[in-house]
């Protein structure tokens, strides 16, 4: 199978500008939306290059759902085999998403086992498997780069980035870098699972003990990548803990004041506006929204 390069396959971020929300803040924002990516993610554009960069016939993972559904697609569309490792607490939006893409589900209760012991366990059954990360990897970082290069060049003094894993925010810094362009890079992050943030003012990397439970799913994660770190601890600017209760506003928000639909993990950038918004004052800036797969029923009852 002829495999298409990965700026032949991803759709270009979208851009929104929205009077009322500026006006909310009285700032000078843009949104930068990855809700309409293939698999309504960022994740994709990390999923398909890791699907073209290895050789590997099959690939494992483990995910809470966007990572999963995005490799999911990413290798039915490259002819290659997927298996996700997710835990039952995952919306159902994702669960079915990923099956409905092709790849086999194995659902755990992460708290029984941890999802990269049972990725540990399949992949001793799959030797010939490739384990990838859903953010400490290369060729995600990689793909994660070519949201920076699209937000390069607009003039943004801020650029503000959902953390969980870190894939997200490496690439971002990555991609702005190579094309020269110094925006501060901050990290907004669930203060329920703030191992980021924590490890930023430590200066080394801090895991959390047990798997968060913010309403941000994409954010439980245990650690920052060690990958990520090194490229996080020189290029972020600070990082901003968001409240669960600021991060539901900020998904009411833009479904009222932009008629945008995001998920909670997606909506931690405004998030960090609603809990400092002087800080932002006089610039220019842009607010990543990482996703919009968000259970309905959840949503329902966040707006």
């Amino acid at each position: 199978m002829v495999q298409k390069q990965i700026s032949e396959v991803i759709r270009p971020t979208t851009f929104v500008s929205s009077t009322k929300l500026c006006e909310q803040f009285g700032l000078d924002i843009t949104v930068a939306t990855e809700t309409f990516q293939h698999t309504g993610s960022f994740k994709f554009r990390a999923a398909y290059n890791l699907a073209i960069s290895v050789p590997n016939e099959e690939i494992i993972t483990a995910s809470s759902g966007n990572f999963g559904q995005a490799l999911a697609y990413a290798c039915k569309l490259t002819g290659k085999r997927c298996t996700v490792v997710m835990p039952e607490t995952s919306a159902r939006v994702k669960i079915d998403a990923v099956r409905g893409y092709g790849a086999e589900v194995d659902l755990i209760d992460v708290a029984k086992i941890g999802r990269n012991e049972r990725v540990a366990e399949l992949a001793a059954k799959m030797p010939d498997a490739y384990v990838a990360s859903a953010y400490d990897d290369e060729h995600v970082i990689a793909g994660n780069s070519t949201l920076g290069d699209e937000l390069a060049g607009w003039g943004f003094g801020s650029v503000i980035v959902p953390v969980g894993g870190g894939g997200l925010i490496s690439g971002v810094i990555t991609g702005l870098r190579r094309n020269g362009d110094n925006a501060e890079a901050f990290g907004a992050e669930p203060i329920l699972g703030n191992d980021a943030t924590r490890s930023f003012r430590a200066g080394e990397l801090i895991a959390n003990e047990t798997e968060p439970t913010t309403i941000a799913d994409g954010a439980r994660t245990i650690s920052l990548g060690k990958l990520n770190w090194a490229i996080i601890r020189e290029g972020v600017e600070d990082f901003i803990e968001v409240s669960d209760e600021n991060i539901a506003e900020a998904v009411r928000l833009y479904f009222g004041l932009a008629n945008l639909k995001c998920e909670p993990t997606g909506a931690v950038s405004l998030g960090a506006i609603l809990e400092d918004p002087e800080r932002f004052a006089g610039r220019k800036i842009c607010l990543v929204v990482s996703g919009g797969n968000v259970d309905p029923a959840v949503y329902r009852e966040l707006i």
